[in-house]
């Protein structure tokens, strides 16, 4: 791992010194005898870090890993099946993240800032992948908000009802936390180039930009130095400070917070 650059975002891979691994993909052109499920999953991640989450399918993978396509429906029966995977691999960098406590022992808003940075890691480490997290896990499309990786949500729940919370307020805390997280990150990547909706590929981008008129937007151009800072990291962080102290209000009363408990 390469030395942390000081004046990178903390939770880049520049500021941590290089991305957090994931599952070893077989070599290109490695062949049938390299294959299994692990080393499919680690390629696909590898293919949509490259080339973005709509680029993928299951004949373009099989390229990159010198097979045909029909080969890797032995390990991965389906595109879904093989998302899932891919989800559950990046995820997989929480369990591996020193920063991150699998359990709440230093009290839940330790746990949840801790967790929120974990995720924002692998946000900015693996942005193509990222918009795949917010999707609708198959085995349970009610959800909500939508959360593809289904240990996540239980480890979190189980999690906030051990620290005290009751079921209604676990879930209430879980909507407003992952709605806040994935929001904000998925905004993040947006910005970043990348199409939250995947099949909806931004193209053209540069040239749009050059073509269009901002006349009616003065103060928009006479703020552009302003408006193009990249804040992420310290908006993130006071976001994340103003939604413990709303969980605090949803622990003490053990309810969902409601639009009247708002003070100025």
């Amino acid at each position: 791992m390469d030395e942390p650059r000081a004046d990178a975002d903390p939770d880049s891979p520049e500021g941590r010194g290089g991305a957090a691994a994931v599952m070893p993909a077989a070599p290109p052109g490695s062949g049938r005898a390299a294959l299994d499920r692990r080393r499919i999953i680690g390629a696909a991640v590898e293919f949509i870090d490259a080339q973005g989450l709509a680029a993928l399918t299951m004949r373009r993978l099989g390229a990159h890993l010198g097979v045909e396509a029909m080969a890797l429906y032995r390990y991965v029966p389906s595109r879904e099946n093989l998302l899932d995977g891919v989800v559950e691999a990046v995820i997989d960098e929480l369990y591996g993240d020193p920063d991150v406590h699998l359990e709440p022992g230093h009290g839940w808003q330790d746990y949840l800032q801790r967790l929120a940075h974990g995720v924002r890691r692998i946000a900015l480490a693996h942005p193509e992948v990222f918009p795949l997290v917010a999707t609708r896990p198959p085995a349970a499309p009610w959800v909500r908000p939508p959360l593809r990786s289904l240990r996540w949500v239980e480890s979190f729940l189980v999690a906030l009802i051990d620290s005290g919370f009751n079921q209604e307020a676990a879930v209430s805390a879980y909507r407003a936390y992952s709605s806040f997280l994935l929001g904000h990150l998925l905004l993040e990547v947006s910005q970043k180039g990348v199409a939250v909706n995947a099949e909806d590929q931004p193209e053209g981008v540069e040239e749009a930009q050059e073509a269009a008129d901002l006349s009616q937007y003065p103060t928009v151009v006479r703020l552009e130095s302003l408006l193009s800072l990249d804040e992420s990291a310290a908006e993130f962080e006071e976001a994340l400070e103003n939604l413990l102290e709303r969980l605090e209000v949803v622990l003490r009363e053990g309810r969902a917070p409601r639009r009247g408990d708002h003070r100025d």
